[in-house]
C-alpha cells in the first residue's frame, strides 16, 4: 500500500498528522469529508464476496443499514459457494473484496493456497464463534472432546476423517491444532478433507466425516438436526482468536485507497452496531438468516451470537467469549501477530517448506496505516502495539516474538 499517497490526499484536513506519518483522532471531523474532494472513493460500487456464515454479518449489515452510502460507496454483497471460489474471484478481479479466511489471504500471498498474488488484510471482522463438531456416532462411543477422541481412535483402529473449509484457512488450522493438542497427529493419524461451510451438515449426515471445524451457524445446525455434538468452541482453543477478515488484493489497495477506507468505515460502523445491543444482534440474525444470505432458520443463528450454547448432549452454558464483531473496538485492528500466527502453523504442518519472513510478510499484508485512518474518522482508538499475546488450549503462549522458534517448538508437526 502506498501510504504516502494516502497521507498527501488528506493533507488539507490532517496536516499535522500526515506530517507525523500517522493519522490521529480528529475531534469533530465530519464523516462527509470522507466522500468529498481528494478523499472521494474512486469506485461507486464495491462487490464484496461472502460465504453463508454468521460472521458475514458486518459486511451484510453495512449494506442493509446503508452505512456504505454515508461514505460514498455502495456495497454489493455477493454470495459465494466455496472459499476456493472466493479466492479465484478475488485474484482475477471478479470481486473487489471479500469476507474471507485469514489464512486464505496469507496462503495466496505466499503462493501456497492457489495462485500467488499480493494480498491485503484491511481489518478483522470477528473474533471467536467457530466450533469443532463430532458426529453423534463418535459421541455414542464416548468421544466427546479431544482426549476421549484420542482414546477411541487408539482403541478402534480405522481411518478417521475430519473436515476443514480451506487448506490454509482458519478452520483447517483450528482442527489441526485441536487434534494435536489431544495427541493426535492430523497428518499421519487422521485424514483431513475440505468441504465448503454450507455443505458440512449434509456431508456429516451421510457419514463422509467423523468431525469438522466450521463457522456458525453450521455447528449449531448439526445439533438441531441431531447429527453432531460440539466438542469444543474455537474460543476454547484460543480466546478472542482472529477469524474472518475483510480482504482484497494488494493491487486494489494501491489503485483504490479511498474506496478501501470508505468500505472499512462502513463495516466498522456495522460492527459497532451489531455489538451495541441484544436487539441489534437479533435483528442481524433475522436479516442474515434469509435466503439471500445464510439461508437457514433464524433459530440456528440467534442463540450462539448471544453466547447461549448447548453441546447436543444435554449441557448448556453461557459463554462470554462468543462471536464478537466490535467488542468496544478490540476486534477490528489487524494485529501483525494474528497474521504471523497463521504462517507459523502453515510452517508447522508443512504447507511452507521454509521459514518465511514472518514479520515482513505481515507488514506487507496487514494494512495498519489505512486502518488507523478509517478508525480515526470514526473517533475510534487503536492499540499502541501491533502484537498481542495469547495462551492457546495446549498452554503454549503466542506473543509474535521469535515466530520461527515457536513454529519449530511443537512436538507434533510435519
Amino acid at each position: 500500500m502506498n501510504t504516502q499517497d494516502l497521507k498527501m490526499s488528506r493533507r488539507t484536513i490532517l496536516k499535522s498528522a500526515a506530517a507525523a506519518g500517522a493519522v490521529g483522532a480528529v475531534p469533530g471531523l465530519p464523516s462527509a469529508v470522507w466522500a468529498a474532494g481528494s478523499d472521494k472513493p474512486e469506485l461507486a460500487e464495491v462487490k464484496i464476496g461472502f460465504i453463508p456464515l454468521t460472521d458475514c454479518a458486518s459486511v451484510v449489515m453495512a449494506s442493509v443499514l446503508g452505512f456504505d452510502k454515508k461514505y460514498g460507496v455502495k456495497i454489493i454483497p455477493t454470495k459465494e459457494a466455496s472459499w476456493a471460489g472466493v479466492r479465484d474471484k478475488l485474484v482475477n478481479g471478479d470481486l473487489h473484496m471479500a469476507h474471507v479466511l485469514y489464512g486464505l489471504v496469507y496462503g495466496v500471498h505466499l503462493g501456497i493456497g492457489g495462485p500467488k498474488k499480493d494480498m491485503a488484510v484491511l481489518m478483522s471482522l470477528n473474533h471467536n464463534g467457530q466450533a469443532i463438531t463430532l458426529s453423534k456416532a463418535l459421541a455414542s462411543k464416548g468421544a466427546v472432546n479431544g482426549p476421549t477422541l484420542a482414546k477411541l481412535m487408539a482403541r478402534e483402529k480405522r481411518e478417521y476423517t475430519f473436515a476443514g473449509t480451506f487448506p490454509t484457512g482458519t478452520h483447517a488450522m483450528w482442527m489441526h491444532y485441536w487434534l494435536a493438542a489431544a495427541g493426535i497427529n492430523p497428518l499421519s493419524g487422521a485424514k483431513l478433507i475440505t468441504v465448503p461451510p454450507p455443505q458440512m451438515v449434509a456431508n456429516m449426515r451421510v457419514g463422509n466425516m467423523d468431525g469438522f471445524c466450521v463457522g456458525e451457524p453450521w455447528n449449531h445446525r448439526a445439533i438441531m438436526d441431531g447429527i453432531g455434538v460440539t466438542a469444543n468452541t474455537t474460543q476454547d482453543i484460543w480466546q478472542d482468536h482472529p477469524e474472518k477478515v475483510l480482504g482484497c488484493t494488494g493491487d486494489f489497495v494501491k489503485q483504490y485507497p479511498n474506496t478501501a477506507r470508505a468500505v472499512m468505515m462502513a463495516v466498522l460502523e456495522a460492527s459497532r452496531w451489531i455489538d451495541a445491543s441484544l436487539q441489534n444482534k437479533l435483528k442481524m440474525a433475522e436479516t442474515i438468516a434469509t435466503k439471500s444470505y445464510v439461508n437457514t432458520g433464524v433459530d440456528a443463528i440467534n442463540q450462539r451470537i448471544l453466547g447461549r450454547y448447548q453441546n447436543g448432549m444435554g449441557k448448556t452454558w453461557d459463554d462470554p467469549n462468543h462471536m464478537k464483531f466490535f467488542n468496544d473496538g478490540k476486534v477490528n485492528f489487524p494485529y501483525l501477530s494474528d497474521g504471523m500466527w497463521f504462517l507459523t502453523q502453515h510452517k508447522r504442518w508443512g504447507l511452507l517448506k521454509a521459514h518465511p519472513d514472518y514479520l515482513g510478510v505481515a507488514k506487507q499484508i496487514n494494512q495498519i496505516e489505512l486502518y488507523k485512518q478509517a478508525a480515526s474518522g470514526l473517533g475510534l482508538s487503536v492499540p499502541k502495539d501491533v502484537m498481542r499475546t495469547s495462551k492457546l488450549i495446549d498452554g503454549v503462549v503466542w506473543t509474535g516474538k521469535d515466530p520461527a522458534k515457536y513454529a519449530d517448538s511443537f512436538a507434533i508437526k510435519a
